[in-house]
């Protein structure tokens, strides 16, 4: 309880210094920005970001053992990225969606850490992407690169050294988590069958938030080229990746209008290119609010069938 109300108050207090440093015409000018052709674009590319993301959890999930057929994984997904975007924190729709497949396999555990683990390819797969683009064009954090990079593969080594040191057997619950992580991370992200597809399935989801962004920057006026924008727009990916957010609105905000002014653009920029890429995730969702409203539709209607003649 106390970190859920920690991440709120973060989110909450990284608006406030934003609305403080720059004001609030950053973010409804790029509001008032958005236009149809930009909303289509969004739900286009939303439609196979939620595809691939359903695909690789169903590819993780296989290899835990518990079944998640892909018309069922899409749903889930639509719903999980509209419960993001709505909702503080930014995870809870991922919460729910693990959960809820735990329980209709009988192993919520399984159906926890598959969540987890396809999440975590997605983050290390955006973390490559971010080094590879971040080391080809300038950006404000160039000069932190190498250290940044020789921090990740220390941290890398040292994760690998662990799971080798692991005991094969032993009481203690961290060796029983450690084996079971390793176990996880070969049957379910580095086993033949799955790691190839987890693997496209991250950089096709990369390569779709980056569309996006770029089109929110372009709705919101900016001229500057992709050059100069791309590593700007990833530094802002990467943000997104801190649970400190209200609706999805905070270290995003935050990192874009700092990297852009960092960048010789201006802060204002930043914010209203976030601000209008948020809209458009949202929008992109919004199919998730459906899944929501025909799930609430049906239980009511099953539990009448259910129910016994002349009960109450």
């Amino acid at each position: 309880m106390f970190w859920a109300w920690a991440r709120v108050v973060g989110g909450v207090g990284l608006l406030a210094v934003l609305l403080w440093q720059v004001g609030t015409g950053p973010f409804l000018a790029g509001v008032r920005l958005i236009d149809a052709p930009a909303l289509a674009a969004a739900l286009v590319i939303g439609v196979l970001t939620t595809v691939c993301a359903a695909w690789r959890w169903s590819l993780v999930a296989g290899g835990l053992g518990v079944r998640l057929p892909l018309a069922t994984a899409v749903a889930h997904c639509y719903r999980a990225v509209f419960l993001n975007a709505t909702l503080p924190g930014g995870v809870l729709g991922d919460v729910h969606r693990a959960v809820r497949h735990g329980r209709d396999a009988g192993d919520v555990s399984r159906g926890i850490r598959a969540v987890v683990w396809e999440r975590t390819a997605g983050q290390v797969v955006l973390v490559g992407v971010a080094l590879v683009v971040l080391a080809t064009f300038p950006s404000p954090v160039r000069p932190y690169l190498p250290v940044a990079a020789g921090l990740l593969l220390a941290g890398g080594l040292v994760t690998v050294l662990l799971a080798r040191a692991v005991p094969n057997a032993g009481p203690s619950r961290w060796a029983r988590a450690m084996r079971t992580a390793v176990a996880d991370v070969r049957s379910g992200l580095l086993a033949r069958r799955t790691w190839l597809g987890v693997l496209i399935a991250s950089a096709v989801m990369v390569a779709g938030h980056l569309a996006t962004f770029l089109v929110a920057a372009r709705t919101a006026g900016s001229d500057a080229p992709l050059s100069r924008l791309l590593p700007l727009t990833l530094l802002a990916l990467l943000a997104m990746g801190l649970p400190l957010n209200v609706a999805g609105f905070g270290p995003r905000e935050g990192v874009a209008a700092w990297v852009f002014g960092a960048a010789g653009l201006s802060a204002a920029e930043g914010v209203a290119t976030a601000t209008v890429y948020g809209a458009l995730i949202l929008v992109a969702s919004l199919p998730g609010a459906a899944v929501l409203l025909a799930r609430r539709n049906r239980v009511p209607v099953a539990a009448r069938e259910a129910a016994p003649v002349g009960g109450c």
